[in-house]
Formats: structure tokens, C-alpha cells, sequence
């Protein structure tokens, strides 16, 4: 094909691939009779038998079916996923098999049997899990033929309403603990460099077999120190399962990627300009056609390859490089296990059978001695004095990770969501760590301050440019009649000299929410019951306006009442304003009605 850009008009077809293209191998899913032959997203491969299930009625529309639901345009496209809805068909299908009037096809199926058996599983489990197994359920219905087949009333039930208690996120860790476990995870990686770098010396014959086949074997050694021995040989040359825990927990705290990323990461990868590496990372949970997601993580310079996303990724795809030669299938995770598989292999990717692959990071915690924080109020009296083994856990580390860097981007969740959308980083990660919440409740207190101090310096400035500079406020009865002039009251405090505005010499126009503003304001104690009821009036206005509005039209207000009225009183004055403040605030009077929120 030209390398000129493809141009098509009448006449000039556009350019198609050639012969040879092939789909993407991932995406292939398909049934040979019963058998419904599984490829994932992640790699992984399965074979899931329909003629194992009972009721051969069912066996051709169920392939058919189970065929969409596990193929490109389905959602289970991951082995687990996979496997979870494969066991909740099982017990259906098992289920409703024993049934006195069991549906031996499809059509058969009643509203009555999805019902019991959602009775069944919710006294087994629990109400919501037999809920979401029932919509596990309708999923697959959904698919062609058993859409077809299986009535509507029956198709309806199995798409159950099921509200899902709301779980509090899992706090992270705080400041000293990560830090701890940071430079923990560092120290070890750095020791794993220096031991499979250190050189070897020529003519040993065990570490020589074992770079050649993988597998290490040692003679002459007795059986009680044949493992020490065998694990002594293979750190030498490999990365062991051993080396796992902070090789992991470095990865999370480098890349911010949750565990299930970390574990799946591919080893193919492309190297920009020596600056940063590009990989295509398996995101799981995504839903259909947005499993795979492009990231750039930057390299560093060869000092910082413990601190940056893509160096540390560089570094642990070469450690592992000589137990990779010896993978079936090459994956970026490749490791000695001191226990042969069933093909005799020592080295392997301890995640292609499994994801959980038994990790215990207790034993790595243990090893490095790491404590958690006192409770609040409690002061150890010595070293690590009452001090609780530190629980690790990947989700809590993500956490951490995800709190801090929302902190540092001043919460802008948009900009803080680098490997979920803003929804689960506040739901799954934010919403439930006492860090993210004290540091919350500080801000929204600076911002209140903050906001409330320039309504203040709104007020104040408006009153220098009428005036003295302060209201003139009267606090008892017999002041009034020595040192206050003549006054007009108006809406909630009196004025003056109405026909000479300070600022313009005129009569006055303005608002009645201005006199608080105003050099010939005057407040006397008569005047507190109204304003008591005007800040009740402010305050209910706040549910119906904007925050930014609120402040904008009523802040000034608010504040001098609050700071330059009500304290000059006192307590026993405002509390009998408040038992005598009218029911009518004024405020409506004093808005033109197409200014009324």
C-alpha cells in the first residue's frame, strides 16, 4: 500500500487491509457444540463445558447465550469475571433442576422459579447478594436466543431493583506509616539490585545449571538444608516469590495503579526518546471495549529509577529477564518458586493461574518491623511501646497514594483521577479516610473564613466611604435622647438624616440592605427583634441561592450584623430580641419580586 495519505472517490475504492489480516486474538470467543472455548482480555484461557449442567433442553441456547455474554461485545471478558457468573448459572441451572415442575426448556421458565430460587439464595446468603446473582443471571438472559425464549414476565424478575449497602471506603495510611513502608519497600528493592548484580564467580557448576535450565539442583547436600541451599542458589540469579511483597507495594506507591493493574502488567512496552516509557495496561471493571488503557509513566534519571513510574518498571522488567526466558508464555512478572509446577518449572508468573497467587504481607511487615501509629491520645513511653504490628494491605496503599496526590492538586478530583473516574476515586478511595476528611473540614473552615472576612472588608469599606467609618450604635434608652439625633426609622435600623445621603448629598435611593453600610445608620435596642428575624430570612435563603450568590447579595449584610451589632449588646439583650423577633423579616418587601431567589 502507497504511504500517500488514502484518498477515495466514485471510482477509487478506499484502501482495505490486505489478505493477511487477522482480528485481534484477544477478542476470539466462541462455541463447538457444548463447549464454549473462553479467551480473555487478561490472556487467560478457559474451556466451560454447557453439557456438564443439567437440563439438556437448555444445553443449545445456554452455549449460544454464555458465547455472547463471554465474547468481544459481552462483559465478562476476564477469567474471573468469568468464573464468578459461570458458578451462579451452575447453581441456577442445579437449582431449578430440583424443582418438583422443573423447566426442562426455556420457554418453560416462570416468574415463579426465578423468584424462588432468589428466596432460596437470599437465606443462604443474604438479601442484596441473592439480588445481584438474580441480575448476574438476567445479563446472560439478555443474550440471544434465551431472550427470545424465556418469557417476559420471567426475563423481568431477573432484573431485580437491588440497592447495594454503601460501604465506607477503607482510611489510608498516615504520613509516618507511609513513610515507613516506603522506605522499607525501597531498602529492599535496592538490595535485590545489589544481589543480582553482584558478580559471580567462574566454574560453579549449581548456579551454572540453573542459569541454563531454570531449575536448581544441588548434590551432596542433606535434606534438611536442601531448601536454604536452593533458595541461596536461586536468589543469586533470580527474582523469588519472596521478592514480591516490595517490588509491589514500591510499583503501587510509584504508579498510584491498584493491585489487580500492578499484577497484569504487560511486557511489551516502547521507550520515548529515553524520557518516558508507553504501556498498554488491563483495567479492569470497565465494562465492555474500555479494558485496555495507554499510559506514559516517566523514566528519571538512572539515580531516581526507585522514585519514578518508568524507571522502577524498567528496572523490574530487567531483575526479571533471566526467569523469563524460561516462561511458556513471556510475562512481565517471572520469578524462581522454590516448588516445580506440573510441567517441572521453577520459574514462572505467579499470577497466570490466579491473582491472588496467596500473598501474605504480613511475613514482609513482620520481617521489616513496621508498627502502626498509637491511637489518638495515647503516648508510648519506648521504642515501639505499645505499638501494633502494621496491617498492609494494597487497597489501604492505593489509598494513601490517592489521598496525597488529591491534597496536592488542592482536591480538584477532575485532575486528581489518574486511574479512576472521579465517582470511585470520592466513593472507593476519599470518602472513608479520616486524613482526607480532616483535611476537608479544614479547608471548607479556611474557605468559610476566608469568604465571610472579604464580606467583612466589603462592609467596612463601604462604611469609610460614607462616614466615620463605623456604625452608630446605641445601647441604651436614656443615650438616645442625650446623643442621638432626630431619626427616621426604616426597614430594621433608623436614619438620620434621610434626605442627605453621606456619599452623594442627596436624599437617599438605595436599598434598605445598604443602611448597615451607611454613616447615618443608627441602631438602637429597639431595633434587635428585627434583625434577629432579617438573619433568620438570610440564613433560610442560603437553600435557595449558591453559595458564591449568597455571599455576593447578603454577605456584607450578614457579617455586620454578626460582628458590628450583636456583639456590642449584650447576651441577655439578644436572647430577648430572639424570643420577641416578628414573624414577618421585611425582606420580601424590600426585593423587587424579580429579584427574590
Amino acid at each position: 500500500m502507497s504511504d500517500r495519505r488514502g484518498i477515495t472517490r466514485t471510482g477509487r475504492p478506499s484502501p482495505l487491509p490486505g489478505r493477511g489480516y487477522e482480528p485481534d486474538p484477544r477478542t476470539s470467543s466462541g462455541a463447538i457444540g457444548n463447549v464454549v472455548h473462553f479467551l480473555g482480555e487478561d490472556g487467560r484461557r478457559r474451556e466451560f463445558d454447557i453439557g456438564s449442567l443439567p437440563l439438556p433442553g437448555w444445553h443449545r441456547a445456554l452455549a449460544s447465550a454464555w458465547s455472547v455474554r463471554t465474547g468481544p461485545s459481552g462483559g465478562l471478558r476476564t477469567l474471573a469475571s468469568a468464573k464468578g457468573a459461570w458458578g451462579t448459572l451452575s447453581r441456577f441451572m442445579r437449582f431449578v433442576d430440583q424443582l418438583p415442575r422443573a423447566p426442562r426448556t426455556p420457554s418453560e421458565l416462570t416468574a415463579d422459579h426465578v423468584d424462588v430460587f432468589r428466596r432460596f439464595r437470599s437465606e443462604a446468603t443474604s438479601v442484596t447478594s441473592a439480588g445481584l446473582e438474580v441480575r448476574q443471571l438476567g445479563l446472560l438472559f439478555e443474550a440471544a436466543p434465551l431472550n427470545r425464549l424465556v418469557s417476559p414476565k420471567a426475563l423481568d424478575r431477573l432484573h431485580p431493583r437491588v440497592r447495594a449497602p454503601m460501604h465506607p471506603g477503607v482510611s489510608g495510611y498516615s504520613d509516618a506509616e507511609l513513610a515507613r513502608i516506603t522506605a522499607a519497600a525501597r531498602a529492599d528493592v535496592r538490595l535485590i539490585c545489589d544481589r543480582l548484580s553482584a558478580p559471580h564467580p567462574a566454574g560453579d557448576l549449581a548456579l551454572d545449571t540453573a542459569r541454563r535450565t531454570g531449575r536448581v539442583s544441588t548434590t551432596g547436600v542433606t535434606a534438611p538444608l536442601r531448601a536454604h541451599a536452593r533458595q541461596s542458589i536461586a536468589e543469586r540469579l533470580f527474582v523469588t516469590r519472596d521478592d514480591l511483597y516490595p517490588l509491589l507495594a514500591l510499583l503501587i506507591i510509584t504508579t498510584g495503579w491498584n493491585l489487580e493493574v500492578i499484577k497484569e502488567l504487560p511486557v511489551a512496552h516502547r521507550i520515548i526518546e529515553g524520557r518516558a516509557v508507553e504501556i498498554e495496561l488491563l483495567k479492569r471493571r470497565r465494562g465492555s471495549g474500555r479494558w485496555h488503557q495507554t499510559v506514559t509513566w516517566e523514566i528519571g534519571s538512572p539515580s531516581q529509577e526507585l522514585h519514578t513510574p518508568g524507571g522502577l518498571y524498567l528496572l523490574l522488567h530487567r531483575l526479571m529477564e533471566p526467569a523469563r526466558n524460561f516462561l511458556e508464555v513471556p510475562a512481565f512478572w517471572a520469578v524462581w518458586h522454590h516448588q516445580p509446577d506440573n510441567h517441572h518449572r521453577e520459574c514462572r508468573n505467579p499470577f497466570a493461574k490466579t491473582l491472588a497467587a496467596s500473598l501474605k504481607w504480613a511475613r514482609w511487615t513482620a520481617r521489616h518491623g513496621l508498627f502502626a501509629d498509637p491511637p489518638l491520645g495515647v503516648v508510648p513511653t519506648g521504642e515501639n511501646a505499645g505499638a501494633h504490628p502494621l496491617r498492609l494491605t494494597a487497597n489501604q496503599l492505593k489509598t494513601s497514594i490517592d489521598v496525597r496526590r488529591t491534597r496536592q492538586l488542592g482536591g480538584h478530583l477532575p485532575s486528581a483521577a489518574r486511574s479512576n473516574s472521579t465517582r470511585v476515586l470520592f466513593r472507593n478511595y476519599l470518602s472513608g479516610d479520616h486524613t482526607t476528611i480532616d483535611w476537608a473540614q479544614e479547608v471548607v473552615s479556611e474557605a468559610f473564613v476566608d469568604v465571610e472576612r472579604a464580606a467583612y472588608d466589603a462592609h467596612r469599606r463601604a462604611l469609610i466611604a460614607t462616614g466615620p467609618g463605623e456604625l452608630r450604635i446605641v445601647t441604651s434608652n436614656a443615650s438616645i435622647t442625650s446623643d442621638t439625633p432626630p431619626t427616621a426609622d426604616t426597614a430594621w435600623a433608623a436614619c438620620a438624616d434621610h434626605e442627605h445621603h453621606p456619599a452623594t448629598g442627596r436624599r437617599c435611593a438605595v436599598s434598605f440592605l445598604d443602611c448597615f453600610h451607611c454613616g447615618n445608620c443608627v441602631i438602637t435596642p429597639g431595633h434587635l427583634p428585627r434583625l434577629i428575624s432579617l438573619l433568620d430570612a438570610l440564613e433560610e435563603r442560603r437553600a435557595r441561592l449558591s453559595d458564591a450568590e449568597w455571599w455576593k447579595r447578603y454577605g456584607p449584610v450578614w457579617t455586620a450584623i454578626r460582628r458590628d451589632i450583636l456583639p456590642k449588646f449584650s447576651a441577655a439583650e439578644v436572647s430577648n430580641a430572639h424570643q420577641r423577633r416578628p414573624d414577618d423579616s421585611l425582606l420580601d418587601l424590600v426585593e423587587p419580586e424579580w429579584e427574590r431567589p
